[in-house]
């Protein structure tokens, strides 16, 4: 892993050329080629070999065209990029793995300035205080890795080993640890940030605490985050992994389809049987497949004793039951389908092709009787694309998520028992008609329980919504009433942008 605790800048540095920017309506081409090139900024124009390469989204139903794209290896290299494209009326957004849903790492429209963090690689743990130092463009997968290896260490975070720390750890970031220790989002204790204005600053509880606050939730419409200091937990020796499979047998009858979600359920909120160390989430496609699988931080013999009888009690058996300890590392390759979580520090490339929506589920109300059936029979149409729903649980007794609340950080999720991805892809998703049935996913729970307040989840993002739509989904009216003030102060001409960001 020494390659994790350097910048890595080489490959990239060798394969810069000179080349000529692109026009863009309102700006001085030469000008923002001056001022770039004086600063001596790496940067890729889209003339440059490799552009196609580095500006390709995760979703390729939504692919843009930067303007251009800095491959910054130094901070100073992030500030005077943020300089010049403020100079130039370019708008601006940070890359980190690149996975946003609706692209907006690439700026969400043609013509931004894409400041892709991929050298910044420094994984650096602090054995005195177990806190990691994390460049900017480190992947879940290296940093997971990192902290094992330089100290045994863990974070929570999702399960995919190329998402970026970026978005992920700034909008909340869920994973099978979060129940226990949090979400990403509540492991942050500092940030290193470059400003509208150019300048960086360390921000943290004690320093610069509104625009901690702010990061928390809504980094990219404040700064970019050169470096993100993080705690760490001990990881545990071992942990059990669980899933329980019924194949299609539950969408063969309604009445068993309800009657099995209902008492997961009622399960999920017992609290003499569920507390913190246990998570886990319910995978369906609508026609094959409806698992239940996830994560218990204690023994297969506990957990065969006293949750498994207490979580199948009334229910049909599953057709396969899985219950089986690992070691963290082979656990982490497990939740990450993957033989190695170790990703390439430049050259990435994997993508797909694909519409998502979110649903947050209060946990004051959880979902009704009635709102499962109106799901049942609308998975239970015949789907134009292929999809899958995940539900994960994030309430329930003794949850880490929902002991914070907004005056932590600028993050509303803190009150939602499942948290729904309802997630279409391949070629067909390019389709309305396929759009209009994941559309039709959310609107058959939310108009089947109209008195609750449904949410969505910012690490989904949604590109279909305007931003008024996405602001009160995503935070709320009081605490957005909050982001907007601050953008104001920090970031008053709206140089990092994208079309659903805070001021816009």
């Amino acid at each position: 892993m020494q390659l994790l605790t350097t910048i890595a800048t080489g490959v990239l540095a060798a394969s810069l050329v000179s080349a000529k920017p692109a026009e863009n309506p309102g700006t001085s081409s030469q000008q923002i080629a001056d001022c770039l090139g004086k600063k001596d900024v790496p940067v890729y124009w889209p003339n440059s070999p490799n552009f196609t390469e580095l500006a390709e989204p995760f979703n390729l139903r939504l692919s843009y065209t930067p303007y251009v794209i800095v491959l910054p290896e130094t901070i100073q290299h992030v500030q005077d990029a943020v300089l010049c494209a403020a100079e130039c009326g370019i708008k601006v957004q940070a890359k980190s793995g690149g996975h946003s849903y609706a692209s907006f790492s690439s700026g969400g429209k043609d013509g931004s300035m894409m400041i892709d963090l991929q050298p910044m690689q420094g994984i650096e743990l602090d054995p005195a205080t177990n806190i990691v130092k994390v460049g900017g463009g480190v992947r879940l997968g290296n940093l997971a890795q990192g902290v094992w290896d330089q100290g045994k260490r863990g974070i929570s975070h999702g399960t995919c080993p190329g998402v970026g720390i970026g978005g992920h750890f700034t909008h909340g970031g869920y994973g099978h640890t979060s129940r226990n220790w949090g979400l990403a989002l509540d492991h942050i204790v500092a940030l290193d940030v470059v400003l509208a204005d150019g300048s960086v600053v360390h921000a943290s509880e004690v320093e610069n605490f509104k625009l901690y606050w702010a990061m928390r939730g809504a980094a990219e419409s404040f700064g970019v985050v050169c470096n993100f200091y993080l705690r760490t937990q001990e990881a545990p020796a071992s942990v059990t992994y669980f899933s329980f499979q019924w194949g299609d047998a539950l969408f063969k009858d309604k009445q068993a389809f309800t009657d099995v979600f209902m008492h997961i359920q009622d399960f999920s909120t017992n609290a003499s049987v569920v507390d913190n160390r246990i998570s886990y989430g319910i995978y369906l496609d609508g026609i094959a497949a409806y698992n239940l699988g996830g994560t218990f931080f204690g023994s297969p013999e506990e957990f065969n004793s006293t949750i498994m009888p207490e979580l199948l009690r009334s229910i049909p058996a599953p057709g396969k039951i899985i219950v089986q300890a690992y070691e963290w590392i082979p656990y982490l390759k497990l939740m990450s389908d993957r033989d190695a979580i170790e990703e390439p520090l430049t050259g990435y490339d994997e993508h797909d092709t694909f519409f998502a929506k979110s649903i947050t589920v209060p946990e004051s109300e959880g979902l009704a009787r009635s709102t499962l059936d109106a799901f049942y029979d609308y998975i239970s149409t015949p789907a134009p694309t292929e999809y899958f729903v995940i539900i994960n649980l994030y309430g329930g007794p003794g949850s880490a998520i929902n002991m914070k609340d907004t005056d932590f950080a600028a993050y509303a999720d803190r009150d939602s028992l499942w948290v729904f991805q309802n997630y279409g892809h391949g070629d067909t998703i390019r389709e309305q008609g396929s759009i209009d049935f994941v559309n039709g996913i959310n609107e058959a729970i939310i108009e089947a329980q109209p008195d609750t307040h449904f949410g969505a989840y910012l690490n989904y993002v949604d590109p279909s919504y305007d931003a008024e739509t996405a602001h009160e989904l995503y935070y709320g009216e009081a605490l957005y009433a909050k982001l907007d003030e601050l953008k104001a102060k920090y970031d008053p001409k709206h140089i990092f942008w994208n079309p659903q960001s805070i001021g816009n």
